[in-house]
């Protein structure tokens, strides 16, 4: 189950280093997939953020595709949006 301290705890690792197969060896029970954050629809908005980095939760529930939700109930996985150079 993911909580908001797990988030904090996975936005904190991020800061050191946003390596997707790191996070994985670090937090085993979580999905985790990345993007640039202009990827990411609008109307979400991220759950945790970091100097270079927003996360926002997502769900595979579907059992078909991943998608994002703001719902920590449910999520089984954190995106990881790198933000753009300015």
């Amino acid at each position: 189950m993911i909580t908001a301290q797990l988030v904090s705890q996975v936005a904190d690792a991020v800061a050191v280093n946003a390596d997707v197969f790191l996070l994985r060896s670090q937090f085993p029970e979580l999905h985790f997939t990345e993007c640039s954050a202009d990827d990411v629809n609008a109307r979400f908005l991220p759950v945790a953020e970091t100097a270079g980095h927003e996360l926002y939760l997502i769900s595979g529930a579907s059992g078909h595709c991943l998608e994002l939700t703001t719902e920590y109930d449910g999520a089984t996985g954190i995106v990881v949006a790198a933000k753009a150079d300015e």
